[in-house]
């Protein structure tokens, strides 16, 4: 079984930067990708970026060039740092862990960021 916990969620102005974190609870991190998602005020989840354990990223549109994932194998950790920081990133911010065979599909309990001056 897996757990994933977030943190780093808060309040920042518009331009600001924060660093969401996620820990992962469970055994072989390493056959897991890694993802962030989030969720708006009634607006569906949606990705937002995700990471192989062999550290291959993906970014969708709005966040290119303002957000970078990372992780960390050793420590069982997965890092969002977001830079640029928009209203429209307001939202609660989730980790996801799916395992290479699709077996294993795990949330966590989200972290709200919100951008607001």
């Amino acid at each position: 079984q897996v757990q994933l916990v977030e943190s780093g969620g808060g309040l920042v102005q518009p331009g600001g930067s924060l660093r969401l974190s996620c820990a992962f609870y469970g055994s072989a991190f390493s056959f897991y990708v890694m993802g962030w998602y989030r969720q708006a005020l009634g607006k569906q989840r949606e990705l937002v970026a995700r990471i192989t354990s062999g550290l291959s990223t993906g970014y969708e549109d709005p966040v290119k060039g303002r957000f970078t994932i990372s992780r960390d194998n050793a420590k069982n950790m997965v890092y969002l740092q977001m830079n640029s920081l928009k209203p429209e990133d307001t939202a609660v911010y989730y980790c996801n862990a799916v395992s290479y065979d699709n077996r294993g599909d795990y949330w966590g309990q989200g972290t709200p960021v919100t951008v607001s001056s």
